[in-house]
């Protein structure tokens, strides 16, 4: 997982930049994380791909006119699955982004990063 943070008008990365022409928005920066751990990611990538799959299923229960509660108990499903990948990107995160933006002396823009990024998941 990585991040930005801005502070004022400057932008301060906790995870390095680099340019990919096959980024999804075109010719756009792509940030990089500071260290990948190749186990995690293969399990991270596992579990997207049968979150990819429960919703294809929800998919087919509305396409089939199953019974909504049915359809809702998937998609909280499909919610917890992506809270979990979701909570072991965050602890790869702090463990390797954010304790490099730390030993780094950028205490200022990964303290507002993580504050914009709890923000977002208290909502």
């Amino acid at each position: 997982m990585t991040t930005t943070t801005t502070t004022s008008r400057t932008s301060k990365k906790c995870c390095s930049t680099t340019s990919d022409s096959k980024a999804m928005r075109g010719d756009a920066s792509v940030r990089k994380t500071v260290h990948v751990d190749v186990e995690a990611r293969r399990r991270n990538l596992a579990r997207l791909r049968r979150i990819e799959g429960q919703v294809r299923g929800v998919m087919k229960m509305v396409e089939d006119d199953r019974y909504c509660a049915d359809v809702l108990g998937q998609i909280t499903s499909v919610q917890a699955a992506l809270k979990s990948v979701g909570v072991e990107l965050l602890r790869h995160h702090l463990k390797h982004c954010v304790a490099d933006a730390m030993r780094r002396g950028n205490v200022e823009a990964i303290s507002s990063e993580l504050c914009e990024l709890f923000d977002k998941g208290i909502r």
